[in-house]
């Protein structure tokens, strides 16, 4: 499996490091990618399409988030420095990706729930309503906010599971801040205390932390191959 560290401090820029990911998926390498993306609302295609979006790239651009486009599906999510990201390709075997898209929605969340739960976090699948991101495949504090959700991105020869987790209590509340101005702007319903973290889980407050726990956990799952071989990216931070 290929591991790639490291952010690049331009938000275009980081999403080619993930397309390299993708690409090299489609040539039969699997991928791993655990990072903090630069500051940055990621919208999704709904959101770019939405009456409301100018007003909400404006509202998030005033919080001092920019805003980029995400290639994957879902909705909006904010990355608020020590938010985490990760990105899974898989090369097409046995089937598109490995599997069908729910086998690997359901594979990642449980490889999300293993890798928090083994640090302490007390965590579930699901989420509560009127959260960041909504959707079926997502991470949440047992009887509390959403921590992680996931989205994936499907080509005929790889597929990519791309997912966040909110680490620290500092971070959901700025994650909690600016999606409710943006979702308001999208004419969406978003409660701000839907937001939970690993860190209000039981869990870590450090991110690197959590980012290693989580790339060994997809690296020894069902896609991985047990080695651990890093391509280190050189970043501007």
């Amino acid at each position: 499996m290929r591991v790639l560290r490291g952010t690049a401090a331009d938000p275009d820029l980081d999403r080619e490091r993930t397309g390299d990911l993708l690409a090299a998926a489609g040539e039969g390498t699997t991928g791993i990618r655990v990072w903090t993306p630069a500051r940055q609302v990621a919208f999704g295609r709904r959101d770019v399409r939405a009456e409301g979006f100018d007003r909400a790239e404006r509202l998030a651009a005033d919080r001092g988030f920019r805003a980029v486009e995400r290639d994957v599906g879902g909705r909006a999510v904010a990355y608020a420095g020590e938010t985490l990201a990760f990105a899974h390709a898989i090369p097409a075997s046995g089937g598109i990706g490995g599997g069908s898209i729910s086998v690997r929605y359901d594979r990642a969340v449980d490889t999300v729930l293993e890798a928090l739960r083994g640090l302490g976090a007390d965590v579930v699948a699901g989420e509560p309503p009127a959260t960041f991101c909504p959707g079926d495949h997502s991470v949440r504090v047992a009887g509390g906010g959403k921590v992680s959700g996931i989205a994936q991105r499907v080509r005929a020869d790889a597929a990519l599971v791309a997912g966040c987790v909110v680490v620290s209590p500092a971070d959901a509340r700025e994650v909690a801040g600016v999606s409710e101005a943006v979702y308001d702007a999208l004419g969406m319903r978003f409660d701000p205390a839907t937001v939970g973290s690993v860190a209000a889980a039981g869990g870590p407050d450090d991110p690197d932390r959590v980012a290693r726990a989580l790339e060994d956990a997809f690296v020894d799952g069902p896609w991985g191959d047990g080695s651990r071989r890093a391509d280190r990216i050189d970043t501007d931070r």
